[in-house]
């Protein structure tokens, strides 16, 4: 009787730990009442106002009221196609994407050689109009850039991890964590892991509480260029996948067979 009054015992305290939690673990923003105005209003990002890095894939747009001088300026072509009759005509308009190279360069037409890499999106389009007028043009053109290939990587306790793309070229915490089917409940959201590359190849760590509304005040709330966010697993989810090495399991089986035998034994011993 003694001991079925510890296994239950057992039971009942290994019940209340799997338990032990008020679901306060997943709610997002739990202070959102208490963050003041201003916090939010420390955030000057623009948006779409990305840092370019090699290996960006850019389309850049260079327009004026005159729009047969600033032709030369922009990658564009209409792509011939084969008619029914076998004769050549104007097909679909083709656009030529400007890549960022291994030494942060683009080659822009008639301007030449670019390096901008380290660059922003409006420093970009400055740089580029300010080349442009007034050596080439007579009025300030409107230089428009995006980035084609804007991605981020989520793995973890995601909804669905993978690739996230925008093509936009802007996306925030929420908006790539609302893509990838929100977080599991098992997934820590007190510690998301954001992992962020410069411009120079340097990578950053930097760890996420969006349990507290203070993250929406935070530079990395604006995600950039291939980010990656990681959710970690709660103390639950890891407790459920814990297992025994594979050298211990056997132990244990070789010793319950063991303990079989010889609970038999001492039963034929006692029949004798």
């Amino acid at each position: 009787m003694k001991i079925y009054n510890l296994l239950l015992l057992a039971l009942v305290s290994l019940i209340l730990v799997a338990c032990g939690t008020t679901g306060q673990e997943v709610v997002y923003m739990q202070n959102i009442d208490e963050l003041p105005a201003a916090a939010l209003g420390t955030v000057t990002t623009q948006a779409g106002d990305f840092s370019i890095k090699n290996g960006d894939m850019l389309l850049i747009n260079v327009t004026s009221t005159n729009i047969e001088a600033v032709k030369p300026f922009n990658k564009l072509q209409y792509t011939p196609r084969i008619g029914e009759n076998g004769g050549y005509g104007v097909g679909d308009r083709s656009t030529y994407y400007y890549l960022v190279d291994d030494n942060g360069n683009i080659d822009f037409p008639i301007l030449g050689r670019l390096h901008v890499s380290g660059m922003t999106k409006a420093q970009l389009e400055e740089y580029v109009a300010n080349l442009i007028y007034p050596r080439y043009l007579t009025e300030m053109p409107y230089v428009e850039c995006r980035i084609q290939n804007f991605r981020v990587f989520c793995i973890g306790d995601f909804g669905h991890s993978g690739v996230i793309t925008a093509e936009n070229g802007r996306l925030n915490l929420i908006e790539a964590i609302a893509m990838s089917g929100d977080l599991q409940l098992t997934g820590r959201r007190d510690n998301i892991l954001l992992i962020r590359t410069s411009p120079s190849g340097q990578r950053t760590v930097k760890r996420i509480d969006i349990t507290n509304a203070n993250f929406m005040a935070m530079p990395e709330f604006e995600l950039q260029q291939n980010d990656i966010l990681y959710v970690e697993p709660n103390k639950y989810r890891k407790r459920s996948i814990w297992s025994l090495p594979p050298v211990y399991t056997a132990a244990v089986g070789v010793f319950g067979t063991a303990m079989s035998i010889i609970n038999f034994i001492i039963l034929l011993t006692k029949k004798f």
